[in-house]
């Protein structure tokens, strides 16, 4: 804006008045509406404003103010709106609502305090508008206080700021008072069914996000693309394929448009719970792919040990699809460390930055540390440690580089990484378990019992086990032990059986690796009681001969269940897989995806 122009800004809006339309006046607001929100013809719409003497015009202000704010110049919108004389309720809301919706949620806050210090009357656009903005930044303290505003000025029935409040205090992470909002709604919009169901996936309630989708069911709501992108990010979490093929079904059915995130969350879906054959199918009839969507199916594949695919999947994006971003690197890089692919992770790496100028966060370290150390190679991921990552190494460094300790048994260099770690986070019971691991596999009871005990006088517990299996749509849990089926003395019946069978079969239990983490009296269900082979003795009994069996684990699965499965897929003659913390593992005729390479 010219020097003459800004010097005249401040007398003329100091003076602002409302003045009747006119012919000037409507031309002037035609030309605000042709130049949008585009910073450049909006400064100079305004010195045309100020030239013509239109600077006490409210209307004109007002729409000016809110177009700089959707242009993006906050700034220049705090300049304007800082010479109103006595903004209005109409200015504020328009300020409160552009700002929200233009991502400025602080300004958006501050506006309405403002507001609020003048006493203006709010309206349903005000809170729906600014507790979008509380939404957005999490600030559950301040929602609460303009959800005790929203009841003093009687909107506390009104369905748009019902809906609001339910994805406020989902997105804060208060789902008991999101759904207490959500449950006094007289009429629940989609938005409120989605905002619920969306609280629960994305903070960790998956099988309660899908009950609340049976219940939108039961209430003929119909479900849109959002709905169904969480609920497929709820299968995902639960391995649920069946309702995820059903979500897949009910898309094409309806004529649904996939698009590119509907589509990614397909992928996800089909990918997280073992079929990936069906995950790529969806990949190549997407009409279009962005980038997320071809860094799903890289990580798809180096999830079930396709790292081969996954790379020549890689090397087709570069050529033929969109850029590959950081998070990609992390996928293909993560592939490779699952495959044993160390050249082609070396390369990789190498053009992340060489090709594409990304610098390497910690997540390619990690990756890198995993990929050299899963090989084998534990003195080259030492050396990389000391010298490629700048800085204090992040606990997930050192935790990838005690794995590889683990797994190839190297004592001395294991307990020396156990110690960095638990120096960096000594309150870590995972940290604890795998030392004493390492210790176990060596034979050093006596220091196992140290661990042991260390963990005891610091009130740390290992993170309870458990297994998920989905069957005619219902997602049963099983955790060490579990007793609480009401099918449980047919499955430990059957498990007994299984593992007699499998015992005939060569079946060697590796009870050695898992009986220190156990009490004394856990002990006698160590080998036989673990999540995954109940989970599996259920599922086993409970589907037809030939159905493929899945599982979901939350943990690393243990080498005694790896090895009991491979022989339990022989017994049974059934292919079963089993998706724990890291991998897939594809069990079928006593062998496993991952070649024991995991």
């Amino acid at each position: 804006m010219p020097e003459v122009q800004k010097q005249q800004l401040a007398p003329a809006l100091s003076h602002q008045v409302s003045v009747p339309s006119s012919p000037l006046h409507s031309l002037t607001y035609k030309t605000l509406l042709k130049a949008g929100s585009h910073l450049r013809p909006l400064q100079q719409v305004h010195a045309h404003i100020i030239i013509s003497g239109l600077h006490h015009n409210r209307a004109l202000l007002t729409k000016l103010i809110t177009l700089a704010c959707s242009a993006g110049s906050i700034a220049y919108t705090r300049q304007l709106f800082f010479f109103v004389p006595n903004p209005d309720s109409f200015l504020f809301n328009s300020l409160i609502r552009v700002s929200s919706r233009s991502g400025f949620p602080l300004d958006s806050i501050v506006f309405y305090q403002r507001m609020h210090r003048a006493e203006l009357l709010r309206s349903n656009y005000t809170f729906t508008a600014i507790i979008k903005s509380c939404a957005d930044i999490a600030a559950l303290r301040l929602g609460k206080v303009i959800h005790s505003h929203v009841l003093a000025f009687g909107f506390g029935s009104d369905p748009y700021v019902q809906a609001a409040l339910v994805t406020f205090y989902a997105k804060s992470g208060d789902l008991v008072a999101a759904r207490k909002v959500f449950d006094k709604m007289p009429e629940r919009t989609i938005i409120a069914w989605n905002s619920m169901i969306s609280g629960y996936e994305q903070n960790g309630f998956a099988k309660e996000a899908v009950e609340l989708f049976y219940q939108m069911l039961e209430m003929r709501v119909e479900p849109d693309s959002a709905t169904l992108v969480s609920l497929l990010s709820a299968c995902s979490q639960l391995g649920a394929l069946d309702l995820g093929q059903w979500v897949n079904n009910y898309i094409v059915d309806n004529g649904l448009s996939v698009s590119v995130i509907l589509g990614t969350s397909l992928i996800n879906m089909y990918a997280r719970c073992g079929n990936v054959t069906k995950a790529r199918q969806v990949f190549d009839g997407m009409l279009e792919r962005n980038v997320v969507a071809w860094t799903a199916m890289i990580s798809g594949y180096g999830m079930h040990g396709y790292g081969s695919q996954a790379v020549e999947l890689f090397y087709h994006m570069r050529n033929h699809g969109p850029p590959p971003n950081d998070v990609t690197f992390v996928s293909v890089l993560s592939a490779c460390a699952h495959s044993g692919l160390v050249i082609e992770g070396r390369q990789a790496f190498l053009c992340m930055s060489r090709d594409y100028g990304f610098a390497p966060r910690m997540e390619h370290h990690v990756c890198m540390v995993d990929l050299l150390g899963r090989a084998g190679f534990l003195n080259e991921a030492v050396q990389y440690i000391e010298e490629m990552i700048p800085g204090e190494p992040a606990p997930a460094v050192w935790t990838a580089m005690l794995g590889a300790c683990k797994m190839h048994k190297n004592f001395n260099l294991g307990v020396k990484v156990a110690e960095r770690l638990l120096t960096l986070e000594p309150d870590n019971p995972g940290h604890y378990v795998l030392l004493s691991n390492i210790y176990a596999s060596a034979g050093k009871m006596d220091r196992v019992e140290r661990v042991r005990n260390m963990m005891i006088h610091k009130g740390l517990k290992k993170q309870v086990g458990y297994s998920l299996i989905e069957i005619n749509f219902v997602t049963h849990m099983f955790c060490m032990g579990d007793k609480s089926h009401p099918q449980t003395t047919e499955i430990y019946q059957y498990l007994d059986e299984l593992i007699w069978k499998s015992r005939e079969a060569g079946y060697v239990p590796e009870s050695d690796s898992v009986m220190h983490e156990l009490e004394e009296e856990e002990r006698e269900f160590a080998v036989r009681s673990h999540s995954e082979k109940l989970a599996l003795a259920f599922g086993l009994m409970n589907t037809h001969h030939g159905t493929l069996i899945r599982i979901v684990k939350n943990l690393r699965m243990c080498a005694d269940c790896h090895s009991a499965i491979k022989f339990m897929s022989i017994v049974a003659n059934r292919e079963i897989i089993v998706r724990d913390k890291h991998r897939f593992h594809h069990f079928k005729h006593g062998s496993c995806s991952c070649q024991d390479y995991w």
